[in-house]
């Protein structure tokens, strides 16, 4: 009878456990499929660490330094960046600015921006030393390449992922220079390490707004050595002019391009949920896919992260983002920024 009993028992919950799962499946938006725990289209993530703030600074007027302690962290190359996950659950990415030797540590920097999305006043505000974070990365978009020279712009906090790169050229002895630019010496970080890996060479340039106005690009970008890397991080209207009279300059973005205007709305039919959705001229892809399926994935809606990947199946994507590779590109997009060239889209969701 006990052993009766037990069969029962097992029988039972696992019927339960059917039913549950029939349930489940019934409900999900993407019936008469079943929803999948990682979508198939969705861009394979990163393992996710656990690091703890040791140390949150104020560097400069509206500049927080974060130490980031954890065990066994992957190494970085000078340019590399980290997904930082905050308590909210917001991600925000970061350039890394410390010794890329350092296995045991993390640094970051970020300036206050008072009209934003709410993640430099999280760290600003609530992120304090004790705090666990969970980290991404690093990952590198914008490699030191090799060449035999180089030339840096950088404005405000886009020294960041610059700095890490002239302490690498420095000890390597090679040749490089430097605009730095900034609303005030007050608001601008490391003055003092950039002062002393220039060590009285005058290869830097600071230009304080509020002493000297901004910097002369045409002058400085005028005579370039030849063959030389040019390297700009910083405000849009800077990386533009800089780009403008250097073409193939290295870009570092800690925002998405302006849309350039004349958007005009399109179809995208989501395959394998058997949806399809209209994409207003104002409004993104993403938007109007989580109209349909609000359990769809994102992050920073910016076109950085890549949580909202998805492949695509059909149709000519115009790629607004600053993640994907050109080998990305060719069959999926990121769904907050980037749209169609086209008038329908097909998405394997």
């Amino acid at each position: 009878m006990p052993r009766l009993r037990t069969a029962v028992v097992v029988a039972g919950a696992a019927l339960l456990a059917r039913r549950a799962l029939r349930h489940r499946i019934q409900a999900s938006p993407l019936w008469p499929m079943p929803a999948l725990a990682e979508p198939i289209s969705g861009r394979p993530r990163s393992r996710a660490l656990t690091v703890t703030v040791s140390a949150h600074e104020e560097i400069a007027d509206g500049v927080v330094h974060l130490r980031l302690e954890g065990h066994d962290l992957p190494r970085w190359e000078p340019g590399a960046h980290l997904d930082l996950v905050l308590p909210s659950g917001l991600v925000r990415q970061y350039s890394l600015c410390g010794d890329p030797e350092d296995s045991s540590s993390y640094t970051v920097a970020t300036r206050l921006v008072q009209d934003g999305r709410g993640g430099s006043r999280e760290v600003h505000e609530q992120v304090r030393p004790g705090t666990d974070l969970q980290v991404r990365g690093p990952r590198n978009r914008f490699p030191l390449v090799q060449a035999p020279s180089y030339v840096f712009v950088a404005g405000g906090i886009g020294i960041t992922p610059v700095l890490p790169m002239l302490r690498s050229l420095a000890e390597r002895d090679a040749e490089w220079r430097l605009l730095y630019g900034g609303r005030t010496r007050a608001s601008m970080p490391f003055l003092e390490e950039i002062e002393k890996l220039d060590a009285g060479r005058g290869r830097v340039t600071l230009v304080a707004g509020d002493e000297s106005g901004r910097p002369d690009l045409a002058a400085w970008l005028g005579d370039l050595p030849e063959g030389a890397a040019v390297y700009c991080c910083g405000p849009e209207g800077l990386m533009a002019a800089v780009k403008e009279r250097v073409p193939q300059v290295h870009l570092e973005r800690f925002a998405p391009r302006a849309a350039a205007g004349g958007d005009v709305a399109f179809e995208v039919e989501l395959r394998r949920s058997g949806r399809v959705v209209t994409v207003p001229a104002d409004s993104t892809v993403l938007d109007a896919v989580r109209a349909e399926l609000p359990d769809t994935a994102y992050s920073c809606a910016q076109g950085f992260c890549g949580t909202c990947q998805q492949r695509v199946l059909e149709g000519e994507v115009d790629h607004r983002d600053e993640l994907l590779t050109d080998a990305e590109r060719d069959d999926s997009m990121l769904i907050c920024v980037s749209r169609a060239r086209c008038d329908r889209l097909v998405l394997d969701m």
